[in-house]
């Protein structure tokens, strides 16, 4: 499985294994909001991610503005892997709006 939810007492923690991409799109999105309206705060393990295509970066980026409108932190635990930083560069996404600890990290 590419995503899953693990749900503690303080926090979310969102796990992303292999390729983030549009096959795992809704069960992302559907994460996503569980981690959302919880209230908690929700935090990223992209240590294992392989890759992340743009369906999965608009995911993320819908997710941080919505965490930052309702007050909840939303930040990455860990490491991005160089080969998903190196593509996602590819991509073009240093200017694009993604989540900002992702986005420090591109820099």
């Amino acid at each position: 499985m590419a995503v899953t939810l693990e749900q503690v007492e303080d926090r979310n923690l969102i796990h992303f294994t292999g390729a983030v991409d549009i096959a795992v799109a809704s069960e992302l999105k559907l994460l996503l909001e569980q981690a959302l309206d919880s209230g908690k705060e929700i935090h990223l393990d992209v240590d294992q991610t392989e890759s992340m295509d743009v369906t999965a970066v608009q995911l993320l980026w819908a997710a941080e503005r919505s965490a930052a409108a309702s007050g909840v932190e939303f930040t990455l635990t860990g490491q991005v892997p160089d080969g998903v930083l190196a593509q996602l560069r590819e991509d073009g996404f240093e200017e694009f709006p993604v989540p900002a600890a992702l986005h420090t990290a591109l820099q």
